[in-house]
């Protein structure tokens, strides 16, 4: 398992070194009912973003993997979102612990519905685990944009402070669960939401920090 581990380590880094050409990110696509599909202009918008301002090459459009797809490994970053129920069956919660622990990174963005379930489903992929708050001085808050309250407000649903949590492999982030915040949405195309600009930009910010602090870790 530990050669499995270091080989799936080296893919990652190839993947995720500029000199290894154009990068390509993945969209979780999971069982259950839930709307893994929502926000679909959301990553997109980021990845632009980050290649304007962070001069990353990332593919404009995401490839979509389900969670027990070996398909997960080529990707270094993984994205899942939505509003309601997840399941993870035991291959797919072994297929997400083997990836994580081989140098995979998962950003979870609550749209909103999706907490409780979220939170029962990765005591699957790591039930010795707990997630952790991160601080308003983790490095992920740093990055090209300072963000110095830590995760910002991007928009209100039941008037609750945003949250970062994480969960750790020895010291390293694994994944990322934004709470409270709902960054896809400020993702989005403008008209989807009609945000402020100055709110999209913030979101934008937010993700392009979590992107350069996976690339860069």
């Amino acid at each position: 398992m530990k050669l499995l581990h270091l080989l799936i380590f080296l893919l990652f880094s190839l993947a995720a070194s500029p000199q290894g050409g154009p990068v390509k990110i993945a969209l979780l696509k999971y069982g259950g009912g839930g709307d893994w599909y929502s926000d679909p202009t959301a990553l997109p918008n980021l990845i632009e973003f980050c290649n304007q301002n962070l001069n990353t090459n990332i593919f404009r459009n995401p490839a979509t993997v389900e969670v027990g797809s070996q398909d997960i490994f080529n990707y270094p970053f993984a994205h899942m979102t939505g509003h309601g129920n997840i399941v993870f069956s035991e291959n797919e919660a072994r297929n997400l612990r083997i990836y994580l622990e081989g140098g995979g990174f998962i950003h979870v963005d609550d749209n909103y519905g999706l907490d409780e379930y979220f939170r029962r489903e990765v005591k699957k992929v790591f039930p010795q685990k707990e997630l952790v708050e991160l601080p308003p001085n983790h490095p992920v808050f740093n990055q090209r944009f300072k963000f110095p309250e830590g995760l910002p407000k991007i928009h209100e649903h039941d008037d609750k402070q945003p949250q970062a949590f994480g969960l750790f492999i020895d010291d390293r982030l694994v994944l990322l669960y934004t709470f409270e915040s709902d960054l896809g949405d400020g993702w989005e195309d403008p008209e989807v939401h009609n945000d402020p600009e100055s709110v999209r930009i913030k979101a934008l910010q937010m993700g392009a920090n979590i992107i350069s602090y996976v690339f860069n870790q």
